[in-house]
């Protein structure tokens, strides 16, 4: 399966003018971004390392500040904890500008987003973004379809998922029961958010099947 993923994302880097823009939507703990930076790292290998490009979609996490002053820290990750007006822009800016252009990333060790984590070159021709709410109805994220060249969903069975998220959790310093309480308050909600929006997209993928990426 990855391998025929690889190939798909390779020709879009090839035959788009002149660049491609592949999203990979999908609930918390799916495996988006194992699959997006596989993908990058892959086509990089095949193409140049300046051929594609990783933007996540969690460098719009609003900061913890940000959070708290709005009384939303406890469902970090909910559709409007996210600066969704920057990533559209972000988005557009890629679309038309031709200059390097640098991109925010998260860091789950500091559970924030970080400025400038990543780069798109000007000679990148195909863009890979990842997130949950890419495929979304929302007001806004809404929006972010049309810019996308296809939309993947990255899917998985709910225990996975939450065992996954548990241990990223532990991973950041939470305790076990206090990982699991996040979980099970935030991640699952978020979850039920954007599995309706599975229609959507253009392909599903189940991460689990993937072995290497295991």
């Amino acid at each position: 399966m990855l391998e025929k993923l690889v190939a798909d994302a390779r020709a879009m880097a090839v035959t788009a003018a002149p660049r491609a823009f592949l999203g990979i939507a999908g609930p918390p703990g799916a495996g988006k971004s194992a699959l997006a930076r596989y993908l990058v790292e892959e086509v990089r290998q095949e193409l140049g390392a300046d051929s594609v490009a990783y933007v996540p979609m969690d460098g719009f996490h609003l900061s913890n500040a940000q959070l708290d002053r709005i009384g939303r820290r406890h469902r970090k990750g909910a559709p409007d904890t996210f600066d969704v007006r920057g990533y559209l822009a972000l988005l557009r800016r890629l679309h038309t500008e031709e200059a390097r252009v640098y991109v925010p990333g998260f860091d789950r060790a500091l559970d924030e987003p970080i400025a400038a984590r990543h780069v798109v070159e000007r000679s990148v021709r195909l863009v890979v973004t990842e997130g949950n709410y890419l495929a979304d109805d929302a007001p806004l994220w809404r929006d972010v379809r049309p810019l996308l060249t296809e939309l993947w969903y990255a899917d998985a069975d709910d225990a996975t998922r939450e065992a996954r998220l548990v241990e990223r959790q532990m991973a950041a310093g939470r305790g076990a029961e206090a990982a699991r309480a996040w979980v099970e308050r935030s991640d699952r909600e978020n979850g039920e958010v954007v599995k309706p929006t599975r229609a959507n997209c253009t392909r599903v993928v189940r991460v689990g099947d993937c072995a290497r990426l295991r």
